[in-house]
């Protein structure tokens, strides 16, 4: 619960990355090296919003609890009570997953 003492600042968004799965539908254990970069997150914190040339907050796009999709390249690693998450601009994530 880390994350709860981290408020991230303007249009900044904190995520959590999925696990990589690490036995296949077959049954076969794959190594660390043949696993997938893991593009989904869940969306643990966000900031309050960016802030336009004339002094309005814009809202971010994402809220706390949502599932994204994230770029395979970026996002500054953040180590919170052992745990990594990744920080995010709102306008880095290229979506997120609707039920």
């Amino acid at each position: 619960m880390a994350f709860r003492k981290f408020l991230p600042l303007f249009d900044r968004v904190l995520v959590e990355r999925l696990i990589a799965e690490t036995v296949t539908k077959g049954g076969i254990m794959l190594p660390e090296k043949a696993q997938g970069k893991v593009l989904q997150a869940t969306v643990v914190a966000v900031g309050p919003g960016s802030v336009n040339q004339k002094g309005h907050v814009l809202p971010v796009s994402v809220t706390v609890g949502e599932k994204v999709l994230l770029p395979e390249y970026g996002g500054t690693k953040v180590s919170l009570d052992d745990k990594e998450y990744f920080l995010f601009r709102d306008g880095d994530i290229l979506g997120k997953y609707v039920e």
